[in-house]
């Protein structure tokens, strides 16, 4: 992490700021586990503000809209707020619901619609954080940010066309069109189907040679089935190699296709900002999967006073970590953080 240029500078900023934007923690993202932080500080008596570029829980909010959790509901609670849903696995809509609630009940401090843009050292090794809107001091930061913004490119030609997107929300906008969904994992099936059941024409383009084992048990079999009856055309072990305004190349095991479109629908995963971390000078392994350097007791990184909270901490391993078995991670951080106050 760099330094603030100038110890005046930094006196000076520290005064312009006054008070008012000086906190013990700064948590960056405000999805379900930067919350859990916020409540566990709040518990121990710790003046905190969370910073988050979107809306509240902005990674669950561009889920798709009728997207079900794999988890229960209980899984999925924080700060001991009963998550009370109609099924037991819970939507979308019930998500977003229930974590707004926890917000307006723990009285949650957070600044939405607020992105961090970087983050430096003073003096006295206190966090300066500026963001798109205003400038904050810390003596601890906590980066929860997830990992939903940073789409796996195809790097086709085409892929730039404003008919491609790599986010799925409604299946309603693809009624009776030529839909490819590429991909073999839950987005992927779930997007296949739900336009397909809105009258659209499906092909999906995978990779491997079947569904991915990670898709959903009770989405598993309808996808498996309709691609058996031919309802929802499928390639596997395939891949695109051209998009076009109104068709698309595939490359198949018997060679280039070429199929008429309307829409391309990519749901190739998506990654965190590693990049973000490297710019706070947090240690990243060596080999593909970029894991973050930080202790699996205190949650703190190799620089003093910054934590990791939530699925960041697996680096490009995002399926390793959710909310479920991210939840702990507060409790630790703010564990840590109290008793280095006393």
């Amino acid at each position: 992490m760099n330094r603030s240029p100038s110890g005046n500078i930094c006196v000076d900023l520290q005064k312009k700021l006054g008070s008012k934007n000086q906190y013990s923690i700064i948590i960056i993202g405000g999805g379900p586990i930067g919350m859990a932080c916020a409540i566990a500080a709040k518990e121990a008596n710790i003046d905190y503000l969370i910073l988050e570029k979107g809306c509240l829980v902005n990674s669950i909010y561009n889920y798709p809209v009728n997207m079900t959790f794999f988890s229960t509901s209980e899984r999925l609670e924080i700060g001991e707020v009963p998550f009370v849903s109609n099924n037991p696995k819970p939507t979308r809509s019930e998500a977003l619901e229930y974590y707004r609630r926890v917000a307006d009940t723990k009285k949650i401090n957070i600044n939405l619609f607020e992105e961090v843009k970087h983050v430096t050292l003073d003096e006295h090794e206190n966090f300066i954080v500026s963001t798109s809107k205003s400038n904050y001091t810390a003596g601890h930061l906590i980066v929860a940010t997830g990992f939903y913004d940073i789409p796996y490119l195809l790097k086709v030609p085409g892929e730039t066309l404003p008919k491609v997107t790599h986010y799925y929300k409604d299946p309603h906008f693809y009624a009776f069109q030529k839909v490819l969904v590429i991909g073999a994992n839950n987005s992927a099936v779930d997007a296949a189907l739900e336009t397909w059941r809105k009258g659209a024409d499906v092909t999906m383009v995978i990779r491997d040679s079947q569904i991915g084992s990670r898709v959903k048990y009770w989405v598993k079999p309808d996808i498996e089935n309709r691609i058996k009856e031919n309802s929802i055309k499928a390639w596997f072990n395939s891949s695109v190699t051209v998009i076009r305004e109104d068709e698309v190349d595939i490359l198949t095991p018997d060679g280039t296709i070429t199929i008429a479109n309307d829409w391309v629908i990519a749901m190739t995963g998506y990654q965190p900002n590693l990049e973000f971390l490297k710019t706070l000078g947090i240690e990243l392994s060596e080999d593909d999967i970029k894991k973050p350097t930080y202790s699996e007791d205190s949650h703190e990184t190799n620089v003093k006073n910054l934590y990791l909270a939530g699925v960041i901490c697996g680096g490009m391993n995002t399926h390793r970590l959710f909310i479920e078995n991210s939840r702990e991670h507060a409790l630790q951080i703010i564990k840590n953080i109290s008793n280095g106050r006393r």
